[in-house]
């Protein structure tokens, strides 16, 4: 069977998702072809201009990455709970009439998350940038046993945002300022980093190694390089880690089944995925 896949977003050259789909389909008997859409330009326009020539062009579904997670729902006929619990979504099948969307992003974290620590509730959090799959992350955490989420961000609008958001659902999120950042971050339970710094092309650590010590684990979504210095401070602290490869790969086979409707298991493509891009760490656990 013929699945035709496509990634929308900027900046995407450097994707590893038509590599993990196209190995997916390998493995369950699938014709996977896996396209790059890049717009160029972060507008309305462009993301439904390449939205309409995928369905034009009989695409099977298509993931959707920065910066058009948010507009995409807008184009959903009928958006899951994950999407209407998230308020966004990065995967959307386009195979019928109908637009269907979900948010794997969100069903990764979970899974990811499940995978690392078990039954482990997340507890009180401080999660440091609240954009991009920060979103995803906040609401996945409270299906984690998360009681209270604390967020920094730069942009405080953002922050707000997302905080208002969480609390609508009936959660429990509040923003905090730099002053509070450090008696915030020795108190809670869990440290989690939503934003690029860690990356290959931002290093650094957006929180203060002096303050890892005393949580029970940490999350970072960067995982290009898998050792970021935010994973290391953790690991050094003694903290649990949920790694952002973590997050990458079950959302991927997540977005598989949606796909392809074949509940697919990730440990075979795992292996392979790992071998491919020479991916391993000294303290990091990769399953």
């Amino acid at each position: 069977m013929k699945l035709k896949l496509a990634l929308i977003g900027n900046s995407i050259s450097q994707s590893r998702a038509p590599f993990l789909h196209k190995m997916l389909g390998e493995i369950y008997d699938f014709d996977v072809s896996y396209d790059l859409k890049d717009p160029g330009i972060n507008s309305r326009e462009a993301f439904e201009a390449t939205l309409k020539s995928l369905r034009e062009e009989g695409y099977t579904g298509c993931n959707v990455t920065f910066p058009f997670k948010s507009l995409a729902v807008e184009y959903v006929d009928e958006p899951d709970e994950a999407v209407r619990e998230v308020g966004a979504t990065n995967t959307l099948y386009l195979a019928d009439d109908k637009i269907r969307a979900t948010n794997t992003d969100y069903t990764g974290f979970i899974h990811g998350y499940h995978a690392q620590r078990g039954d482990a509730p997340a507890g009180e959090v401080l999660m440091i940038g609240a954009g991009g799959v920060g979103r995803a992350v906040a609401f996945g955490m409270f299906h984690c046993g998360a009681t209270k989420l604390y967020i920094f961000d730069l942009n405080v609008e953002g922050a707000k945002s997302l905080a208002a958001a969480v609390n609508a659902k009936g959660y429990s999120a509040e923003v905090i300022s730099a002053d509070e950042l450090p008696t915030i971050a020795k108190s809670v339970n869990g440290l989690v980093n939503c934003t690029p710094v860690g990356h290959y092309a931002t290093p650094g650590t957006p929180l203060d190694p002096s303050l890892f010590g005393g949580q029970d684990w940490a999350f970072d979504a960067v995982y290009v390089p898998l050792e970021t210095e935010f994973m290391k401070a953790a690991h050094e602290a003694g903290l649990e880690l949920v790694s952002g490869f973590d997050l990458f790969f079950h959302q991927g086979i997540d977005a598989f089944t949606t796909f392809s409707g074949t509940k697919a298991d990730g440990h075979e493509a795992l292996g392979r995925f790992v071998k491919e891009f020479d991916i391993s760490s000294t303290f990091i656990k990769i399953q």
